[in-house]
C-alpha cells in the first residue's frame, strides 16, 4: 500500500487540504474536476440564483449523474469487450480448424499425387510389358 498523501487544493476559490493514498496530482486532478463543474453550472443564471445549499445539492446531483453515466458506459464497454473476446475465440477455433482441414487436404493431394505416379509407373511397365509381346 503506498504512502497517505496530504495536498492542498483550491476549490471554488477555497483552499482545502485533501488526504488519500492517491497521487497529489491525482488529488489536483478530482479538484479540478469540480472546479470545472462548479464553473460550468456558475455559466447558468437560474443556478447562481438558486442558495448555496442548493446549488450545492445541483453539484452533487450533477456529479453523481456523471459518476452513475460513466459507469454505465464501463458496463457497456466490458459487455462488447467480452463479445469482441468471444467472437475471436471463435475465430481462432475456426482457423484451427481450417488449419487441420487444409493439412488433411494435403496429406490427400500428396497420396493422391503418389497413387498418380505408382500408376504412371505401372502404365510404363504395362507398355513395356505390352511392346516385348
Amino acid at each position: 500500500m503506498s504512502s497517505k498523501t496530504d495536498t492542498e487544493v483550491i476549490i471554488g476559490g477555497k483552499v482545502f487540504t485533501l488526504s488519500g493514498y492517491e497521487s497529489e496530482e491525482y488529488l489536483q486532478k478530482v479538484a479540478s474536476y469540480i472546479n470545472n463543474k462548479i464553473a460550468e453550472y456558475n455559466k447558468i443564471d437560474s443556478y447562481k440564483r438558486q442558495p448555496m445549499e442548493t446549488q450545492g445539492v445541483l453539484l452533487q446531483l450533477n456529479i453523481a449523474d456523471d459518476y452513475f453515466k460513466a459507469k454505465k458506459q464501463i458496463s457497456v464497454l466490458e459487455e462488447e469487450l467480452q463479445t469482441k473476446e468471444k467472437e475471436l475465440y471463435d475465430l481462432k477455433h475456426e482457423l484451427i480448424s481450417s488449419q487441420i482441414k487444409l493439412e488433411s487436404a494435403e496429406e490427400q493431394v500428396k497420396s493422391l499425387q503418389q497413387d498418380r505416379s505408382d500408376d504412371a509407373k505401372k502404365i510404363v511397365q504395362l507398355e513395356t510389358e505390352l511392346k516385348k509381346k
